[in-house]
């Protein structure tokens, strides 16, 4: 607190940090790491400076971050602006399920499903043909039942379950 204090003092941007600090600063104390880093998880900051006596440990085990910047040496201002691969970070707890930009987002992703074995078609849609009608889907219900019957060798009525054979 004192340096805070200190720097808002100094700082030719005073009055702008001043008030970022009195609306969103905040000092938390942790124990451990595990603490620490459970409560790092939790911020999901879009920037995470660490500056332990073991910044690997984090490395290996945070996961919902923007950006990690480790030790002494490194800072935020050197990964936006010099050594990091962007600037562009989630941000309001988005790296909870998402990193920063990087040259993946551009390239276009796609996937595909193949069932080759008969038997395994069947199995599939005996759970996909109860799925779909406790969720109310009877058409994609009665994708899966299309599937039992053929691959299955079964009869399933129109519209209803197909229950799993013994």
């Amino acid at each position: 607190m004192v340096q805070i204090d200190r720097l808002l003092q100094i700082l030719p941007t005073a009055a702008i940090a001043a008030k970022a600090w009195a609306d969103y600063g905040q000092i938390i104390v942790c124990d451990t790491n595990e603490e620490m880093l459970r409560t790092a998880n939790e911020i999901a900051s879009e920037h995470v400076q660490v500056m332990t006596a073991d910044p690997d440990y984090f490395l290996a085990n945070m996961t919902n971050y923007g950006a990690l910047f480790l030790g002494p040496r490194t800072n935020v201002a050197y990964g936006d602006k010099v050594i990091g691969t962007n600037h562009t970070l989630p941000t309001r707890k988005a790296p909870g399920f998402t990193g920063g930009l990087w040259v993946g987002k551009f390239l276009k992703t796609v996937t595909y499903q193949r069932v080759v074995i008969d038997e395994a078609s069947a199995m599939v849609g005996e759970y996909r043909s109860r799925l779909c009608l406790l969720e109310g889907f009877v058409g994609h219900a009665e994708q899966a039942n299309v599937r039992v019957r053929r691959y299955g060798q079964r009869n399933v009525p129109y519209g209803e379950a197909a229950l799993r054979r013994e």
